[in-house]
């Protein structure tokens, strides 16, 4: 079960990798900047960063069943990928709502 911390630790995560992109920059508007990759490159680090925490999570059961690993490990490298994919589609949803509002604007 995820907790209020792990979520915040979460959105932290995913708050710092995309934070060089994400921060307003005057008259950079759309294009991308020069010392950010942009968003497709934020977009690959985010996804790159839940998939870590799923490696993570395989990595700590596998010690779990060879007996080198701690159950606590194991339950919170899961709790913590479970957070991740929970933010990442929340994520993905509203970025779909905000695409679908801008299609039914009128022209």
């Amino acid at each position: 079960m995820s907790s209020p911390l792990l979520a915040a630790n979460a959105y932290k995560s995913l708050a710092t990798l995309g934070a060089p992109s994400l921060t307003p920059q005057p008259g950079a508007g759309l294009a991308k900047s020069a010392d950010s990759g942009g968003f497709g490159e934020m977009l690959q680090q985010v996804v790159g960063a839940v998939s870590d925490s799923g490696r993570n999570a395989d990595l700590q059961t596998a010690k779990a069943v060879q007996g080198k690993g701690d159950l606590v490990d194991v339950v919170t490298a899961v709790a913590e990928s479970e957070v991740a994919m929970e933010t990442l589609v929340s994520v993905r949803d509203r970025v779909i709502s905000a695409y679908e509002e801008i299609m039914r604007m009128p022209i």
